[in-house]
C-alpha cells in the first residue's frame, strides 16, 4: 500500500494491524511523520508500516503497489485528475486506488456561500454525479464508495470544537488564544449553516479500465 499525504498514519497503521498489509505513508509534515511512526510503534506494526518525510506531490513508489491512496489531499496533484494520474504511476495493473474527496451535496447559490464552506470558489468541487463521471473520463471504474452522512460530519466537526475548548482552558494566556476563541465562537454556527448543508465527503475505490 502507498498512502500519499498520509498525515498521522492512522489508516495505514490500523490496516497493517487489522489486515496484515504492508505499506508506506508519505507526508511533507515532520510533525505528522513523527506521529505516524509513533502510532506504528504503538500498534506493533512498525515492521510493516513505514513513514517517509517527503513531498507527496512528486512521490512515486520504487515498485508497483496493490493499493494507492490519497484521502482528503488531492491538492497534491492540483486536483482530482492530477492526483489520479500521480497515484496511477505507483499502482500495479488491476490494483485498487482510493481517492477521498469532498463534493457538493447541494449547489451553493452564490460565491459567498461556497466560500463559507471553506472553499475558494464553487469550482473547487463537483456534485456527486459529476465527480463519479469525472473518474470515468479519467479511465477508471468506481467499484465502491463510502460517503459521510450529516451525523458523520457532525462527529468530525464537533471533535474539533472540543479540542479548541480544551486548548483554551489550558492556555488562557497564549498569544493565539484570542484567535482560537474567535473561531470557536463562530465556527459551530457557520458549520451548521453552510458546511453541513452544502458539502459532502466520500472515499471512492477505483480500478483502471
Amino acid at each position: 500500500m502507498l498512502d500519499l499525504a498520509s498525515g498521522s498514519g492512522e489508516m495505514l497503521c490500523t490496516w497493517a494491524r487489522d489486515l496484515g498489509c504492508t505499506g508506506t505513508g508519505v507526508d511533507i509534515s515532520t510533525v505528522f511523520t513523527a506521529q505516524a511512526r509513533a502510532r506504528a510503534f504503538e500498534l506493533g506494526v512498525a515492521d510493516r508500516a513505514e513513514f517517509v518525510h517527503d513531498d507527496a506531490s512528486g512521490y512515486v513508489a520504487d515498485a508497483p503497489v496493490d493499493l494507492a491512496a490519497c484521502v482528503g489531499a488531492t491538492w497534491i496533484g492540483d486536483g482530482v485528475a492530477g492526483t489520479v494520474e500521480l497515484l496511477g504511476r505507483s499502482l500495479r495493473p488491476g490494483g485498487l486506488m482510493l481517492i477521498g474527496e469532498p463534493y457538493w451535496r447541494r449547489t451553493p447559490p452564490d460565491r459567498e456561500t461556497a466560500r463559507a464552506c471553506d472553499t475558494t470558489s464553487l469550482a473547487d468541487f463537483l456534485p456527486l454525479p459529476e465527480l463519479i463521471e469525472q473518474f470515468g473520463t479519467l479511465g477508471y471504474d468506481v467499484v465502491e464508495m463510502v460517503l459521510a452522512d450529516q451525523d458523520s460530519w457532525d462527529r468530525y466537526a464537533a471533535a474539533q470544537w472540543l479540542t479548541m475548548r480544551r486548548w483554551l482552558d489550558r492556555n488562557p494566556d497564549d498569544e493565539q488564544t484570542p484567535e482560537v476563541r474567535a473561531e470557536l465562537t463562530t465556527e459551530p454556527a457557520r458549520y451548521a449553516r453552510y458546511t453541513r448543508e452544502y458539502l459532502g465527503w466520500g472515499v471512492f475505490a477505483l480500478i483502471q479500465r
